[in-house]
């Protein structure tokens, strides 16, 4: 890097939250947190730049890699830009709001700020082929809501109490991050609906549109250099959390396959509710 250029370096967030497949962890605190402390840690960097490209999961590791981003850019004295590809919805919009500010393309996904969980019911189907469920427990509701037991109206009751609690910590960062550049109601930004690109900007859930390259380049020039920051990989990146548990197992066997064929699908279905 030329010592009189300008720095902004680079970090990709991309993938589902949490999820881990056999061979590819999805994003958390600790598989990104060597990587955000390099970026910012770079010589002479006048900016962060991070790629943002998620269509949510875990609402705690979205939170803790929000916090870790701006422990960093308050430490650093750094601003943090954010470009968001295809998604940045759920805790994907969680994590952009790391960010002074916000870029999108036009036909980028935005929001979808609500809780979201589910379930299967197999109740009738074991029945069906003779299955009897046979559950042991201590403690009134160490069962709640048992795929295999009839659904308990009390049960849901329960587990939408708890989804509106983690929502309201939701709304409460975005209010926090955004603050006045929101240009929605609260019954309309917060019902977990989502948008394109353009209706973002309006609402002031983005800041504008615009690309990597081009928005550098006119806010630091044409000599800007921004360089990647890619996560550890070859022989240590098991020892670094990089790898998921499942990995060797899989490439080893396939001992693993199913679990890991479900966790791909589970992720796939994430993806597929944005069109993607």
């Amino acid at each position: 890097m030329r010592g009189d250029a300008p720095v902004v370096p680079v970090v990709r967030l991309s993938g589902v939250i949490g999820a881990v497949t056999p061979l590819r962890p999805g994003l958390s605190l600790a598989g990104v947190a060597r990587t955000l402390e390099r970026a910012f840690g770079t010589k002479n960097a006048k900016a962060v730049a991070l790629v943002v490209n998620s269509p949510g999961g875990s609402p705690v590791q979205s939170r803790q890699i929000f916090l870790r981003i701006r422990q960093l850019a308050t430490e650093k004295k750094l601003p943090v830009l954010v470009f968001v590809e295809d998604v940045a919805a759920s805790g994907g919009y969680m994590i952009a709001c790391a960010g002074d500010e916000i870029f999108v393309d036009p036909s980028s996904i935005l929001g979808s700020i609500g809780v979201v969980g589910g379930s299967f019911g197999f109740e009738g189907l074991i029945k069906k082929i003779g299955v009897e469920r046979r559950l042991y427990t201590a403690g009134e509701h160490k069962a709640t809501l048992d795929p295999f037991l009839p659904e308990n109206p009390e049960d849901v009751e329960r587990l939408k109490a708890i989804q509106r609690e983690i929502h309201q910590v939701f709304i409460a960062l975005v209010k926090g991050a955004r603050g006045s550049r929101l240009k929605g109601a609260d019954d309309y930004l917060f019902t977990g609906e989502y948008w394109a690109g353009g209706r973002a900007v309006e609402l002031g859930l983005v800041d504008a549109l615009g690309d990597l390259r081009t928005t550098l380049r006119a806010r630091f020039g044409d000599k800007v250099v921004t360089p990647v920051i890619a996560p550890a990989s070859g022989p240590l990146a098991g020892l670094l959390g990089r790898r998921s548990a499942g990995a060797g197992a899989l490439l080893g066997g396939a001992s693993d396959l199913p679990e890991g064929l479900i966790s791909a699908l589970e992720a796939r279905a994430v993806w597929a509710r944005f069109g993607f």
